[in-house]
């Protein structure tokens, strides 16, 4: 099945490509970068996809049983900015592409000195794609889950992190809605731990891609639930929306930073780590300081600026 859709991808990719990218490309005076550009192709491809599917699924789901009524149009408009920014693969494909040769370099490096970089299939010889795929799945979650964790631990992280937070109507877009320096370092970390663990660049934008489409769903304003068993196996709109909860989801009773849920995709990880909160409540969301008039933004370039601002903020208070 992966090598079906990954072929269907490639032939999608090519067409896309020779059609509407390789011209643009020579037009603008960008030969030089014609390899790149039919990389970005297929994170391109996959990111209208992805929109498409979005818009014709979750967004009537969220008009026939939203969570919460939408009370500023506009912020979810913001968020949808912020996805249609992130689903072409700018990011992910810079990153990605730009540390693979460095890594190649780091290894060929190590092997002149016997060394051998390690790669998860190796342990399992003649492992098939799709095992290998549900590996490489629950490995990055769990790197992921602690990067998610970190970014509510120091307040210097904090202050990026929080813009995520402050939507007030969370809806499909809002995963999205992150601070560019919050997303850069989760996409080199990311990056830095599947090269090195042997994914493949089109086992990687599949992961990517699977994990966008999930955590969509998790954000939006949906009242949806996986029971008492698909909750612990799956993070769910409800288990997640407790994440964003005011004075809950990101902090403790005492008011300082901790919080709860922060598993990315498979809750096992706040199972295990004890900070999953399975309270069946659909809640208001936002930060407990919004309600006392911190401002975080109205458009794009106010929200990045007010992230950097409230990080150097924050920061005295790790070094206090």
């Amino acid at each position: 099945m992966i090598e079906a859709i990954s072929d269907w991808l490639g032939v999608a990719q090519g067409w896309l490509f020779e059609t509407a990218i390789q011209p643009l490309v020579f037009q603008l005076g960008f030969g030089a970068f014609v390899e790149d550009a039919f990389e970005g192709t297929e994170w391109l491809l996959i990111g209208l996809l992805e929109l498409a599917l979005l818009f014709l699924v979750l967004r009537p789901l969220e008009s026939l049983i939203p969570a919460q009524q939408i009370t500023d149009p506009r912020a979810r408009w913001n968020d949808f900015l912020y996805t249609v920014l992130h689903r072409i693969g700018v990011f992910s494909v810079l990153i990605f592409f730009t540390l693979d040769p460095l890594m190649d370099g780091l290894a060929g490096w190590l092997r002149f000195d016997g060394f051998h970089p390690f790669n998860l299939e190796s342990l399992w010889p003649g492992i098939s794609p799709l095992a290998a795929f549900a590996v490489y799945f629950v490995v990055l979650d769990f790197f992921d889950y602690w990067y998610h964790r970190a970014s509510h631990h120091f307040n210097w992280w904090w202050g990026l992190h929080g813009l995520h937070h402050s939507q007030q109507n969370m809806n499909l877009w809002s995963d999205d809605r992150n601070h560019i320096l919050d997303d850069l370092l989760r996409d080199v970390y990311m990056g830095v731990i599947s090269l090195g663990i042997g994914v493949e660049p089109a086992q990687y934008v599949m992961l990517v891609s699977v994990s966008r489409i999930l955590q969509s769903l998790q954000h939006a304003n949906v009242r949806i639930h996986f029971g008492w068993l698909g909750e612990r196996l799956l993070v769910s709109p409800r288990y997640h929306r407790m994440h964003h909860a005011i004075g809950a989801g990101h902090e403790n009773e005492d008011g300082k930073l901790g919080g709860c849920n922060f598993a990315v995709l498979l809750p096992v990880w706040d199972i295990i780590f004890r900070t999953a909160n399975f309270t069946p409540q659909f809640v208001a969301t936002g930060i407990r300081d919004q309600l006392e008039g911190r401002d975080y933004g109205r458009g794009f370039w106010s929200q990045q600026a007010l992230g950097l601002r409230r990080m150097i903020e924050y920061a005295r208070k790790d070094v206090v």
